[in-house]
């Protein structure tokens, strides 16, 4: 075989290989349905880039056709499977709101929801806003959809939220306290009190803020709050909440 038809069949080679390797195009009536399928393949297989490559060509070329409402969701959940979670949860309250009555709307619900718990860090003393706006759209969940498939991990979801939160509501006060804030401390604590029904934190915070009331020397607080603390507290912290109280009043 001479070179130049050794080239040719190497060429000849490479293109066959190129054209069996290829994946042909799904089916469809339209373009944009065949653009839907394509993405929907390659978001199942994570090639994401190319899906969203694909989704946007529908929004751009097909945006009155009927996959062009699919696309829109499929790019908020594609967002979601990046890791973006900031961008997808604003793609998802867009798609909410320009969708109000989607057969769907209870998962883009929860996706909302999800994309903000998702922002949560690992630990409760760093920023925890993500967590009132997790539980604002997991209520809304299960408010309006409450036999949603969904609504089970909300409330569990809500739970672990407000977890974070009486975390941090603690670890502020403690801070105070530990810095000889009372004041500040006491303030919180009785946010705690007034705001959560968990024994253990509460108990935390009821004796904390007795102990300082006597630190500010403030005999009055303790007589004042003596009754409703005693009766709401834990009764394995009752006898630290009774000896706090006994060092407060008896402050001459």
């Amino acid at each position: 075989m001479g070179i130049a038809m050794h080239k040719i069949y190497l060429i000849g080679l490479v293109l066959s290989l190129l054209v069996g390797c290829a994946t042909p195009r799904p089916t469809g009536k339209t373009e944009a349905e065949k653009l839907y399928k394509e993405a929907e393949s390659l978001v199942k297989v994570g090639r994401y880039i190319l899906a969203t490559e694909k989704l946007n060509r529908i929004r751009s070329k097909y945006p009155y056709s009927y996959y062009a409402t699919f696309a829109e969701l499929l790019g908020a959940d594609v967002l979601f499977k990046q890791e973006n979670y900031a961008e997808a949860a604003a793609a998802y309250i867009v798609f909410k709101d320009f969708h109000p009555r989607h057969k769907k709307v209870d998962y883009v619900t929860w996706k909302i929801g999800e994309s903000f718990y998702r922002q949560l860090p690992d630990t409760h003393d760093r920023d925890l806003s993500s967590a009132f706006e997790a539980i604002k759209h997991f209520k809304e969940l299960l408010r309006v959809f409450p036999q949603s498939e969904y609504a089970k991990n909300a409330t569990s979801r809500i739970e672990d939220c407000k977890e974070m939160l009486r975390s941090k509501e603690q670890y502020i006060a403690d801070f105070y306290y530990k810095t000889g804030v009372y004041d500040a401390a006491r303030f919180r604590y009785e946010n705690i009190i007034s705001e959560f029904k968990e024994p253990g934190i509460r108990a935390h915070a009821m004796i904390r803020a007795i102990k300082a009331s006597n630190e500010l020397e403030d005999k009055t607080y303790c007589l004042k709050h003596k009754a409703l603390y005693l009766d709401l507290i834990a009764d394995d912290s009752k006898e630290d909440l009774a000896q706090a109280l006994d060092n407060c009043t008896a402050q001459n």
